[in-house]
């Protein structure tokens, strides 16, 4: 947690809207996705791992603690914040994978849904 404090602190004060809303639709896409998540040796449901998640934004935000959505993958979605150990990702169909890079796709997939869904016709 002290890595996203730094992060944070380097971003700036506050997270903006943008930056919230982003973080919460990973969290989201995580629990629908129907993926197994593994922290500490220990695979569990996409809906104990969005709980999880959601439980790591959400200390991190009541202690001030803000960034972006590259910060929350980087520093709470991609390792435990108790043993280092990274977190790993997988979804059916698809090899296992560290949790960083599924987190990385989905933010790119996210972001090109928003350009789309942005753009003029």
């Amino acid at each position: 947690m002290l890595a996203l404090h730094i992060a944070a602190a380097q971003a700036g004060e506050g997270a903006p809207a943008a930056a919230s809303a982003e973080i919460q639709s990973l969290i989201a896409r995580l629990g629908e996705s129907g993926c197994r998540f593994q922290r500490n040796g220990r695979w569990h449901d996409a809906a104990e791992a969005q709980a999880h998640l959601q439980r790591k934004y959400d200390w991190a935000r009541g202690r001030g603690m803000s960034g972006d959505a590259e910060a929350f993958i980087e520093r709470a979605a991609s390792r435990s914040s108790l043993t280092g150990r990274p977190y790993r990702v997988a979804c059916a169909g698809q090899p296992e994978t560290d949790s960083v890079e599924w987190f990385r796709a989905q933010l790119r997939d996210l972001r090109a849904d928003h350009q789309s869904a942005t753009q003029p016709r």
